[in-house]
């Protein structure tokens, strides 16, 4: 049965690789709010400067915010952005003076306050709109094959934190005979090499990741350098420390710990271990803690440690669940009293899991919208299916457990290659296969060599004995009056101790895979480790996506500046028709500015300000991406300068181009036109 699910396990893990390879630029964290001037507006005049308002603090460099004129040039200052305050979700660029009119692009690649980098870019006009050939970059900050490297490099990295804390707990809480076990200490020892590469590879793939985007630039030293002044990079560096105490614990844990016969000294190291080993993984996981989600947003204060707390647990459960599994397909028979203390830690676990997720998901999420209608809710509610289906099998295994019997050997010490549990049993084969044949000599050997206790048989030593009943052949009397044996080959030895030893520890897993209750339970085991591959991918992909409550907060910056945007639309347009009292200003309204029904007024003044009275006044509308217009508006005049209607149909949002004739005289008119955004 094990040969046949570990493939599907293996091919579960690769499978959450592969989602969260495809979820590298999944992440913008820090949604951008608002910006000065806004998103398709046309100015009057040209700005000295270019603001940007997030939902959330970043981080910036000097290339953060880039203003492009309609020819691709940059015409921001190149300086670093300045913070404008709130708290470092507001940040301006000067503008160079003498800017032309036309549409200009505005880039911006920032890192949000939990590291995830932001990208995007919107356009703005001076005067009217005009093309432009601004080019932004395609590969979107954090995609890419970067993007995908980071994103499996973050997964491996919880993968192996998983395996290291809870590995490393399962032996010293649940079954500290397994610290002399070989598979446990491959299990635990090739976690932490894991967890290490994937944090140097972190480190190296940081700057390309939130910068570039190119994978030429991973050993730059001077992109590294920077990286090691963002708060990401001081955790990883952090956390590369703690693994260097990790490793000392490892190396005590499996060294001096397993040998260790004496029970007080056992204990005495026993506690210290367990003190140094909670510090060492409360510490790994703070550097999680104190550079993703839970560093930013509402009650990060709390957030922190109670992020600590959950990833604690995770490790607790998943990882001594695997090494649970790794016990029951590759180790000894595990007592029965060391799964039972298992469940009872993985019991608290699920508890402290289900508090922490609890705060954490109402924080991260905050209205029942956000869980059905974002991304991050979505997923959430996939984790919480995922884990209720771990638990129930859980639930499963916890049977199997109550009706497991104690293992053959449990009581005895591990083999000499920490795969056997006791001595072997005498009625044990040696060995599976026979002699060589024709090999008489060695043969008599070998039969010396298991005689070698000197016991005499009719004046014969028995070694010699039995060497003759092998061969047939009388041994040497010279040999016989010895009270050694015939030389002993030592490699014929070594050969024969290993069979001996691959012999009783195939009896002894023949013994172990016929206990019905244990194969349950370890059927049931690597079922779990098969659905807690694919709740860590699910729970790696949360990682990278917005939470919904940044998500919807930053729907609703959106709608506003969108609101903003369809108040009243306002155009200045001057206006000369050439003949005598033929200068002016048109004032126009259109309210209340959006598509469908609106209001239109009509002010014309002189160069004093003053209501002009002229002959007459039209107004035309055309949308030129949509092929629309000129819709007409037919005036009435008011009074003295002021022309109004209502009932002006705007089918669509989109940028105007509002003509406007004046006639002055019989002779005299022109036409002036001005772009408005409306809708």
């Amino acid at each position: 049965m094990a040969a046949r699910l570990l493939p599907v396990l293996l091919a579960v893990l690769l499978a959450g690789l592969a989602v969260l390879a495809g979820a590298g630029s999944a992440g913008a964290h820090a949604a951008l709010t608002g910006s000065d001037p806004q998103q398709d507006s046309v100015v009057e005049q040209a700005p000295k400067e270019v603001s940007l308002t997030f939902s959330e603090q970043i981080a910036v460099d000097e290339d953060a915010i880039r203003v492009l004129d309609p020819a691709g040039n940059r015409v921001d200052t190149e300086e670093t952005p300045r913070s404008l305050g709130s708290g470092g979700a507001q940040y301006a660029v000067k503008l160079r003076a003498g800017l032309p009119d036309g549409t200009f692009t505005v880039a911006y690649q920032v890192v949000s306050a939990d590291s995830h980098p932001v990208a995007g870019a919107f356009t703005f006009s001076i005067g009217a709109p005009s093309e432009t050939s601004a080019a932004v970059p395609d590969q979107a900050s954090g995609g890419g094959a970067v993007g995908a490297l980071y994103g499996i490099a973050r997964y491996l990295s919880y993968a192996g934190f998983t395996l290291l804390v809870g590995g490393a707990a399962f032996v010293l809480a649940c079954w500290p005979r397994g610290a002399a076990v070989r598979p446990m200490q491959r299990l635990v020892a090739f976690s932490w090499v894991g967890l290490t590469a994937a944090t140097l590879a972190m480190l190296l793939l940081r700057g390309p990741y939130a910068g570039s985007g190119k994978l030429g630039d991973v050993f730059d030293l001077e992109v590294l350098g920077g990286v090691l002044e963002t708060k990401t990079g001081a955790a990883l560096v952090s956390r590369l420390l703690l693994l260097a105490a990790a490793a000392l614990f490892v190396a005590v844990l499996f060294g001096a710990y397993a040998r260790r016969e004496d029970p007080k000294e056992r204990r005495d190291l026993t506690f210290g271990l367990a003190i140094g080993g909670t510090v060492v993984a409360a510490g790994l996981a703070a550097t999680w803690a104190l550079s993703e989600h839970a560093s930013t947003g509402l009650q990060a204060g709390v957030a922190m440690p109670v992020d600590v707390l959950h990833l604690l647990a995770v490790a607790a459960w998943l990882g001594g669940l695997t090494a649970l599994l790794v016990a029951l397909y590759r180790g000894p028979a595990v007592e029965r009293a060391a799964v039972q203390r298992f469940s009872r830690v993985a019991f608290g676990s699920v508890v402290v899991l289900a508090l922490t997720g609890l705060y954490q998901s109402w924080r991260q999420v905050g209205s029942w919208s956000a869980l059905t209608g974002t991304s991050y809710g979505q997923l959430l509610l996939v984790k919480i299916g995922l884990v209720a289906l771990l638990v129930a099998v859980a639930g499963l295994s916890r049977r199997w457990t109550g009706r497991l019997g104690e293992a053959p050997g449990d009581a005895g010490s591990p083999g000499p290659e920490g795969e056997g549990a006791s001595a072997p049993d005498s009625a044990e084969p040696v060995t599976d296969s026979a002699p060589d044949a024709g090999d008489g000599e060695r043969t008599a050997v070998v039969a010396a060599a298991e005689a070698s206790d000197g016991a005499e048989v009719e004046g014969r030593p028995a070694a010699v004995q039995g060497a003759e009943a092998e061969t047939g052949t009388p041994v040497a009397e010279s040999a016989a009056t010895a009270r050694v044996p015939v030389q002993a080959d030592p490699a014929r030895e070594a050969q024969l101790r290993r069979q001996r030893e691959a012999a009783s520890a195939a009896t002894r897993k023949k013994r172990r895979d016929g206990d019905s209750e244990r194969s349950g339970l370890r059927r049931s085991v690597l079922l779990e480790a098969g659905i807690a591959v694919v709740v860590l991918a699910v729970t790696t992909v949360l990682t990278t996506t917005e939470p919904g409550r940044t998500e919807e907060e930053a729907a609703a910056g959106a709608s506003a500046s969108a609101a903003q945007q369809q108040g009243p639309v306002s155009l200045t347009v001057p206006f000369d028709t050439g003949g005598k009292d033929g200068k002016g200003t048109v004032l126009l309204d259109v309210d209340p500015g959006r598509s469908g029904d609106n209001a239109l007024h009509v002010y014309v003044q002189d160069p004093a300000k003053e209501p002009l009275d002229v002959p007459e006044v039209k107004v035309a509308l055309t949308l030129k991406a949509q092929e629309l217009g000129p819709l007409t508006a037919p005036l009435e005049r008011i009074s003295e300068g002021h022309w109004s209607t209502t009932g002006v149909q705007i089918p669509l949002a989109g940028s105007w181009t509002v003509a406007v004739t004046v006639r002055t005289s019989d002779i005299d008119q022109v036409t002036v036109s001005k772009n408005a955004r409306i809708g």
